[in-house]
């Protein structure tokens, strides 16, 4: 049965399951009148920052570095990029038995008086695979206000790098996970390393807002959702307890997740959400226990407050 068949199936009970997630009157969004997209994610393998710009590992590289984005040449690609790497023809050294290369989430997003809202439906899958994470499945949102050109360009990417754990120039016994480039002193064709900036220079950059958020929401079936909130520059660290909640339900085979975060910009690493601002914004998954590199991602979006030309509209109820 498709996904699409099935979204539709239960499409009757999408009202009733909104309600169904809701945890306080914040989360009562009625979902019917927000439009959705549908945001095909993929299997990257080993594809960094690094590789996006390397011209002898990626031909697209020259256009990549005249101004074209990732999204720009390659939409419409995901499942036929996912299903080469996944089964190891490029850039995964070792496959996964049955693994899928791609899946398709729809996304919807909403907004009132205090707090922006994000649903997300995507098919699960469950492989009778060895666990390496705790969560049965993990959904991770990165949300940028232009400050860091990466985020719009290549959206997970701009935090992905090739010395990153699991990745191809990975220094053995360092525990390197994501983060932005202008954190390093000097990035290379394998990354940048630990050779981070000063402390100093590291605050003058969240200062200038150049710092991605991340949401995360920890799914179990049959258990409440659990929501990380934090930023990513440095390293990817938590930052505000509690600043994002998470609601979450699988039903049919489909989960479908609702996000909330305040408008405001309430502590640091915060970015403020308000209309007239267009917004990257980019997703990952991890499924069937999965950890790590291996998730599927998306390449970057745009999101704004009651603009229907963004790629993903939130508007006001």
């Amino acid at each position: 049965m498709s996904f699409e068949f099935r979204r539709r199936s239960y499409a009757l009970n999408v009202a009733a399951l909104g309600f169904c997630l809701a945890a306080s009157p914040a989360f009562a969004i009625d979902w019917s009148k927000a439009s959705g997209k549908d945001i095909a994610l993929f299997y990257p393998g080993q594809a960094s920052w690094e590789w996006v710009l390397t011209e002898k590992d990626h031909s697209g590289a020259p256009k990549f570095r005249g101004g074209k984005n990732c999204v720009d040449c390659h939409e419409g690609e995901q499942k036929e990029m996912g299903e080469r790497i996944v089964t190891g023809k490029k850039l995964e050294p070792a496959p996964i038995p049955g693994k899928r290369g791609s899946v398709t989430m729809n996304v919807k997003a909403a907004y009132d008086a205090a707090n922006l809202y994000l649903r997300l439906q995507w098919p699960d899958q469950n492989l009778k695979i060895k666990p390496e994470g705790k969560d049965q499945a993990k959904v991770t949102v990165l949300l940028d206000d232009g400050a860091v050109p990466e985020a719009t360009r290549a959206g997970c990417w701009g935090v992905c790098h090739d010395d990153a754990n699991g990745m191809a120039s990975h220094p053995a016994g360092q525990d390197i996970k994501k983060y932005l480039a202008k954190s390093r002193i000097k990035i290379t064709r394998q990354g940048g390393g630990l050779n981070y900036k000063t402390d100093a220079e590291i605050a003058a950059l969240a200062a200038s807002g150049h710092y991605l958020e991340y949401w995360q929401a920890h799914l179990n079936s049959g258990k409440p959702a659990t929501a990380t909130a934090g930023h990513i520059l440095k390293a990817r660290e938590a930052t505000t307890p509690g600043a994002v909640k998470a609601n979450a339900e699988l039903q049919n085979g489909v989960w479908t997740v609702v996000l909330s975060r305040p408008l405001k910009a309430a502590g640091p690493y915060e970015k403020a959400i308000a209309p007239g601002k267009t917004y990257a914004i980019g997703f990952a998954i991890h499924d069937s226990f999965a950890d790590g590199r291996h998730h599927y991602v998306s390449f970057g979006y745009s999101l704004a407050l009651d603009d229907k030309t963004a790629a993903v509209p939130a508007l006001k109820q």
